[in-house]
């Protein structure tokens, strides 16, 4: 998100988060509080696949080529992931997976485009590493078009159990689900399924493959199955200034929400 629209957003953030409709947020808590002064501007968090207990973060644009490891039960960070010869334009989305032959992947979205102007966007492949200590690691690197105009989007879904990936763009009335190619190729045009709604943040699909999430800055949407599913109920999410992270807890009956600008990470139980 550009500071200029975080700036003339946030008064209407905090307005709505403090009206009597936050009473129908579900029961929620702080899991732990981020205490790494890196993490400036939360903008995705997904489960780690070969490592129990571990999540990723990663920043805005600001943040550079790396994903950082920590701890979901202390928030300490773990291990800092350095991608080798990536560009960070404006990374936005992680997402947990599997590759061809079964093994944990990071999928990781620089789907950023606040100006939907840029000509592709690029979906970042990294094998999980054997160790969870701080080290470079390699990517492979995807081109990604849509079929229409550039958009800006701020959301990769990744399905747990094989390497098929959706992006949902982010506009203010309403964005759209667009399912990749699978395989991918080094270019790849992203198809059309089904509009979504306005200012979609970020969405995870549950460990379990059956549900899958969408966030905005107020709310979140459960799916059944696989995108593109079938909403089956939107609940109100605890006011953040920026809240543009979510992920699912081991088990799937809760939330893990993150947000720019707020170095708490808070769980949220599944109405």
């Amino acid at each position: 998100m550009t500071r200029l629209f975080a700036f003339l957003l946030t008064p209407l953030i905090f307005l709505l988060g403090s009206t009597p409709a936050q009473a129908s947020v579900p029961p929620w808590k702080v899991q732990c509080t981020f205490s790494d002064q890196r993490f400036d501007e939360i903008s995705g968090i997904t489960r780690s696949q070969a490592f129990p207990g571990t999540l990723y973060v990663h920043n805005d644009s600001s943040g550079g080529p790396r994903i950082y490891a920590v701890n979901e039960r202390t928030c300490t960070t773990q291990a800092t992931l350095t991608i080798r010869g990536a560009k960070a334009r404006d990374y936005e989305a992680i997402a947990s997976g599997k590759d061809s032959k079964g093994r944990p992947v990071i999928w990781l979205g620089d789907l950023g485009d606040n100006k939907d102007s840029w000509p592709y966007v690029e979906v970042l492949k990294i094998r999980e590493p054997r160790a969870l200590e701080s080290q470079t690691v390699n990517a492979s690197t995807y081109r990604v078009t849509y079929p229409d105009i550039p958009h800006n989007a701020e959301t990769l879904l990744a399905d747990p159990s094989a390497p098929l990936l959706w992006i949902v763009t982010k506009q203010l009335a309403h964005g759209s689900l667009y399912a990749l190619p699978n395989p991918l190729k080094p270019k790849n045009r992203a198809m059309k399924v089904q509009t979504e709604g306005g200012l979609i943040t970020d969405g995870a699909v549950s460990p379990q493959g059956d549900r899958y999430v969408l966030r905005t800055y107020f709310d979140a949407t459960i799916y059944v199955g696989l995108p593109a599913g079938k909403p089956t109920k939107t609940f109100d999410l605890p006011g953040q200034l920026q809240g543009e992270a979510i992920t699912w807890t081991a088990d799937g009956t809760a939330l893990l929400i993150a947000s720019e600008r707020d170095h708490r990470l808070l769980r949220v139980s599944i109405p």
